[in-house]
């Protein structure tokens, strides 16, 4: 009997010297990580036999009161440690595992021990590099990862997050806040379809403001989930957005333009144009909304007779690489006297980026004015040659503007003199030549150059022939002066006036 109760004290003892080493001697205390915020449960341990609580350390009752089997510590581990074992039949599988904690800047892990069908479950922190099981930080993979200037995640098949990196963690919290629960995907949108280079343009809104954070996604199927990693493109997006708010803002400003804008960019395909165009050049929206290239362009300006016909067909490609060629120039200058009878001048600008400008403005009804003022002009002209009195005309500021026939006939000026910038000084000099001196010419040189006070008035001159003039000097409204010679002799001693007058 003696010897039963020593067996059975000796297997108490043993029982309580087991448990006494199970579980830590000295807890520490710490405020610093975000699901023990109150109290630290590390190093707190854990004995399942199966998946039912046997046992646990007196620290472990702070925040895991309510654990009472091995479903309900992985659901409060969850979030922390997204990948501690579903059941305890994985740690007996592999012998021992060590969980790290999906926040990457922290060093903390559950280690999970296998001894003798006892599962020791035990939260812990490692003080010193030795302590560190999988977590080296010495490990050139880990450490890449951990200094990579992207977001790097791990997404299981269920869609969560089992791994991520610093990177990805700052952008958490940037747009989650400080308590983020890193297991929740952060890009709920990273199903969207990648593009032709293999990426998903996704943003990420930040919680309480307006603002979005954009990524250039790329995912990788791996056999634990899948890799995805982000490349942070928010400087392009605001670049992106700032030009088309600039071409919105020029395109309103060209809408307003009765001018024609055609701009080919360096692929030589319509970029932008303004409503004149259309109306202009009466080419379908629908072809210019197509971006046709810059002969396309042409060739359908041909078609539709908005410019000159080519006399020869075959040189109208050469043509138009001239043209171009002019216009990356910023030398090309035309006016297109189309069959309709509009006139359209035609310009090319070069644009930075190796862009070319079109402008195509309508002058017709400025050439149609200037062509109707030449021939009032001509029509004048003719009135004044009929004239047998010598007229000239001085413009307002002195300068010699219009003679007529008998002027360039008395005086030996040629047709074009009217068209010479002479002023009343070189003009009466010139008189001087032929006439007797007198002062009257000097009068008329003064009261040209007058501008007050003008009133009609008439002097005679003689010619060193002999001939006797009469000059009239009139003012006119707009300062200018006309000078008339005449006398009846003249008109003898010019018989070609005479036969014009006939």
């Amino acid at each position: 009997m003696a010897d039963w109760i020593i067996l059975a004290s000796i297997s108490l003892v043993s029982c309580c010297l087991a448990v006494q080493w199970l579980l830590p001697r000295r807890p520490r205390r710490d405020e610093s990580y975000g699901l023990f915020s109150n109290a630290s449960l590390f190093d707190a341990v854990f004995l399942f036999d199966g998946t039912r609580l046997i046992s646990h350390s007196d620290i472990a009752l702070a925040g895991f009161d309510d654990v009472k089997n091995w479903s309900g510590l992985r659901r409060l581990l969850q979030r922390d440690f997204p990948t501690f074992p579903e059941t305890p039949d994985l740690v007996r599988d592999h012998g021992n595992l060590v969980v790290s904690a999906i926040d990457c800047t922290v060093e903390r892990e559950v280690l999970c021990e296998w001894i003798d069908g006892i599962v020791r479950v035990q939260l812990h922190e490692p003080t010193r590099p030795t302590e560190t099981h999988m977590r080296n930080p010495n490990d050139p993979t880990r450490h890449a990862m951990d200094q990579a200037p992207y977001p790097v995640w791990l997404l299981d098949h269920n869609g969560q997050v089992r791994w991520c990196n610093t990177a990805y963690i700052a952008v958490a919290r940037k747009a989650r806040g400080p308590d983020v629960d890193l297991t929740a995907p952060l890009f709920s949108n990273a199903d969207d379809k990648p593009g032709p280079s293999g990426k998903a343009r996704v943003a990420v809104k930040v919680d309480d403001c307006d603002s979005q954070l954009w990524f250039d996604l790329t995912q990788v199927e791996d056999e634990q989930g899948c890799l995805c990693y982000a490349v942070d493109i928010n400087a392009i997006v605001e670049a992106e957005t700032a030009q088309r708010k600039f071409v919105q803002t020029m395109t309103k400003t060209f809408a307003q333009l009765s001018i024609g804008l055609a701009i080919f960019d360096r692929n030589r395909q319509l970029a932008l144009f303004n409503p004149a165009l259309i109306d202009l050049t009466t080419l379908p929206p629908d072809f210019l909304s197509c971006r046709p290239s810059l002969s396309s362009f042409f060739d359908m300006l041909r078609e539709q007779h908005m410019m000159p016909e080519p006399k020869n067909y075959r040189s109208w490609r050469n043509q138009m690489n001239d043209l171009l060629e002019a216009a990356e120039d910023g030398n090309y200058q035309e006016t297109w006297s189309l069959p309709s009878g509009s006139v359209y001048s035609v310009s090319g600008r070069p644009h930075p980026d190796g862009a070319v400008a079109f402008l195509f403005e309508d002058i017709t009804a400025e050439i149609t004015l200037t062509r109707r003022f030449r021939s009032e002009m001509d029509l004048m002209q003719s009135i004044f040659d009929k004239l047998a009195d010598a007229i000239a005309v001085f413009a307002d500021d002195g300068t010699l503007a219009f003679t007529n026939y008998a002027y360039q006939q008395l005086w030996g000026d040629p047709a074009d003199a009217g068209f010479r910038a002479e002023t009343a000084m070189d003009v009466t000099r010139k008189w001087q030549e032929h006439c007797v001196a007198t002062p009257v010419l000097g009068e008329i040189r003064d009261f040209i150059e007058m501008r007050d006070n003008r009133t009609e008035w008439t002097a005679e001159i003689g010619l060193r022939d002999g001939t006797k003039l009469d000059c009239t000097v009139t003012p006119m409204q707009n300062g200018a002066t006309i000078v008339r010679f005449g006398h009846e002799a003249l008109i003898s001693r010019q018989p070609t006036i005479e036969q014009i007058s006939a």
